[in-house]
């Protein structure tokens, strides 16, 4: 549904820290994003040499960036910027390799003014690599 420029119209990131190539679903409630995994991305070349997985709290910013593209397309926050505020019940299930894909599922639970909360799973072939919840503020500049 959105490509890496459209997302880059909706959120401030960059390479190499933009972390979701796709948005393949976009409601009201939430977003399912993908990652694709080519092992060049830079925190493969320290994270581990000869072992390479994506750091867990990469896997958070993708979530959070998925987020954030559900949020700020909404009609009243467009053009504004989503600031973590905390994570919580953060659990890692499962390594994530060079090569492989990390679907982003996020639920959006509540909003309220300029804070929200939302659920955020990351998925590989289906089976869990982590989830969380993600609370976040929107800067109204």
């Amino acid at each position: 549904m959105l490509n890496k420029e459209q997302i880059m119209e909706i959120i401030p990131h960059r390479p190499p820290m933009l972390l979701v190539d796709t948005i393949t679903e976009l409601t009201d409630t939430g977003a399912t994003g993908e990652l694709h995994l080519t092992g060049e991305e830079f925190f493969f070349q320290g994270h581990f040499p000869g072992n390479p997985i994506m750091p867990a709290v990469f896997q958070l910013e993708a979530l959070a960036q998925t987020g954030a593209v559900a949020l700020l397309s909404q009609e009243a926050n467009r053009g504004k910027t989503a600031l973590y505020t905390s994570i919580d019940k953060a659990k890692f299930r499962r390594m994530v390799h060079p090569g492989e894909i990390l679907t982003l599922e996020i639920e959006l639970v509540k909003q309220r003014g300029p804070l929200a909360v939302a659920h955020g799973r990351a998925l590989v072939d289906g089976e869990l690599a982590s989830e969380a919840e993600i609370k976040c503020f929107i800067d109204q500049q």
